[in-house]
């Protein structure tokens, strides 16, 4: 059977940490390749995991917050560009309608004479995107199915207010599921979208460390709208999760002391799974 693989592009938060690219999942079956988010220099990050952007079957948005959707014009100018050599027409986007479809049918504005250059000297026309909206699901549906059936997303709201048209996604191939959080606290939701997932890439935020640090200042308002990594634990856990991958690591490790902090979080927690924090380009084989 063939195996689904699993990269994440960015393990990173909006505060810039070495080594650490913004918000990305790449999923792989096949022939399909789907993106999860497009944080800064996801196009690096893509080219290193060996996969072209004019290979994408589609980028899927989990929220507007700048940190997910900075390097998706990026993106889709650089599969616009590379056109030329490996045509792949409009790049389909999938988001909640409002906020996030919104920013990707704007997105190439500040560049119109960038792509006027472009189109006077060497493109045929300029970029498009395939924007697919879909509403925002109390419960989950389906927002995008492979030609062949064999591949399938659903989405579901989670809880990132005051980010209200937040979701998280469920990836079915006929290998593993993979379910994305997104930015969410625990919550139920992303438990019932985990249940029996074989891979659940999840946000983490150490708050016993936080909390001490940023007491006092506006910053540990994050605390109401991330993952507590203990909570978190307990979550995977009731979900029966296979195996839990942590990105959008707050605050970043950078020592190893601070990695096996998560881990130990996560299993007092109650999670006995496979357990990884996660770096950039860490990838994991389901099959």
């Amino acid at each position: 059977m063939t195996a689904t693989t699993v990269t994440l592009t960015g393990t990173g938060v909006p505060h810039p940490s070495p080594g650490r690219a913004g918000a990305g999942v790449l999923v792989r079956h096949g022939d399909v390749a789907l993106q999860f988010d497009a944080g800064r220099s996801t196009v690096l990050r893509l080219a290193e995991a060996g996969c072209g952007v004019h290979e994408l079957d589609a980028v899927f948005i989990t929220h507007a917050h700048s940190d997910h959707v900075v390097g998706l014009a990026d993106l889709a100018m650089t599969r616009w560009i590379q056109g030329t050599l490996h045509p792949s027409g409009p790049l389909p986007i999938v988001a909640v309608e409002g906020q996030a479809t919104r920013f990707a049918e704007t997105m190439f504005d500040p560049y119109a004479d960038d792509i006027a250059l472009r189109v006077e000297h060497v493109q045929p026309g300029p970029p498009e995107v395939d924007v697919r909206p879909f509403p925002l699901p109390a419960e989950p549906i389906e927002v995008w199915r492979s030609d062949d059936g064999a591949v399938r997303v659903e989405a579901v709201a989670v809880h990132h207010e005051p980010v209200h048209e937040a979701v998280g996604y469920r990836v079915t191939t006929p290998s593993a599921v993979v379910v994305v959080s997104g930015d969410t606290r625990v919550c139920d939701e992303v438990r019932d979208l985990a249940r029996g997932a074989d891979l659940l890439v999840h946000e983490a935020c150490r708050t016993r460390v936080m909390s001490e640090l940023i007491a006092g200042t506006p910053f540990e308002q994050i605390f109401d709208y991330h993952a507590d990594t203990v909570a978190l634990g307990a979550m995977a856990a009731g979900a029966g999760v296979g195996h839990l991958l942590l990105t959008h690591l707050i605050p970043p490790p950078t020592t190893a002391e601070e990695v096996d902090g998560f881990a130990t979080d996560v299993r007092e927690g109650g999670f006995a799974g496979r357990l990884t924090v996660g770096n950039d380009l860490d990838t994991v084989e389901l099959q």
